[in-house]
């Protein structure tokens, strides 16, 4: 092999080595979550694999190619850096994809992407739900949604729950402001309990307002996107509670019957 073709192959292979240490960097940045609503607290964080000096991350965010926010965030001993950013005011205007853009150093460059929706373009609907109670007719739930809509609502005697099937297009919330007299969580004392919250079949903590109502309770619930049935299980809701009163009401009468006729015999 002659010396020029030597020094080629040498020549390429170093080339082709530097083009795949240039694709490769050293910097990582990834957000909490995939989309936000206005007012949202977005966290942005990553890590830095090779540590230059003092050297800071510089973190820019773009929508459609125009500056939102700017920073400069120190990195930690361990690599990791964090920052965050409040999704509101004059820049947070427009509806659609934003990007987050990490750089360290020369040439190290790091991307994440995430959607945003301002409150003019969040759809939230407030109403009232009329929910099928058996024997005992119908009862209203007030309920504001938003990030989806109610489908219907259900009452299962079985599990003491109602629960809420909703469409979820995105994460979001929604408040119930339940009636007393058709559900409710109590200890035996009489005072209130907490509810049980399931989603989809997994627990979840609801909001309960601080303002508790003489007639009725009101729970905020957050949920994400594709979630679809909501259970709130409480200690007693019709029309399982009446059937219990009379189921109790027939064996009270059975009982009385029998221990008459009992006596009577004895008497007898």
């Amino acid at each position: 092999m002659s010396l020029k073709v030597f020094y080629g192959l040498i020549l390429l292979f170093m080339i082709s080595t530097g083009v795949v240490f240039a694709q490769e960097s050293i910097i990582s940045v990834q957000t909490d979550d995939s989309h936000y609503d206005e007012g949202d607290t977005i966290v942005i964080s990553g890590h830095i694999a090779t540590i230059v000096g003092s050297t800071p991350v510089t973190l820019q965010l773009f929508s459609e190619g125009n500056l939102v926010d700017i920073a400069q965030i120190t990195v930690a001993q361990d690599g990791s850096y964090s920052h965050t950013v409040n999704a509101e005011g004059p820049l947070w205007q427009k509806q659609g994809e934003y990007t987050v853009r990490a750089s360290y150093g020369e040439g190290n460059v790091a991307e994440s992407e995430f959607s945003y929706s301002p409150k003019s373009e969040v759809s939230s609907t407030a109403t009232n739900f009329e929910v099928d109670a058996g024997s005992h007719g119908t009862f209203d739930v007030e309920y504001t949604i938003k990030g989806g809509t109610v489908k219907d609502m259900i009452v299962d005697s079985e599990i003491f729950a109602l629960i809420v099937q909703i469409d979820a297009v995105d994460e979001g919330v929604i408040t119930l402001d339940l009636p007393r007299e058709f559900i409710g969580a109590e200890k035996q004392d009489g005072k209130d309990d907490t509810f049980i919250v399931l989603i989809d079949g997994i627990e979840v903590s609801p909001k309960e307002s601080s303002t508790i109502g003489a007639d009725s309770r009101v729970l905020r619930i957050d949920f994400e996107n594709g979630d679809s049935d909501i259970e709130i299980i409480g200690t007693y809701v019709v029309p399982e509670f009446g059937s219990i009163v009379m189921i109790i009401l027939v064996i009270g009468i059975f009982s009385t019957v029998v221990f008459t006729r009992n006596r009577f015999l004895v008497r007898d």
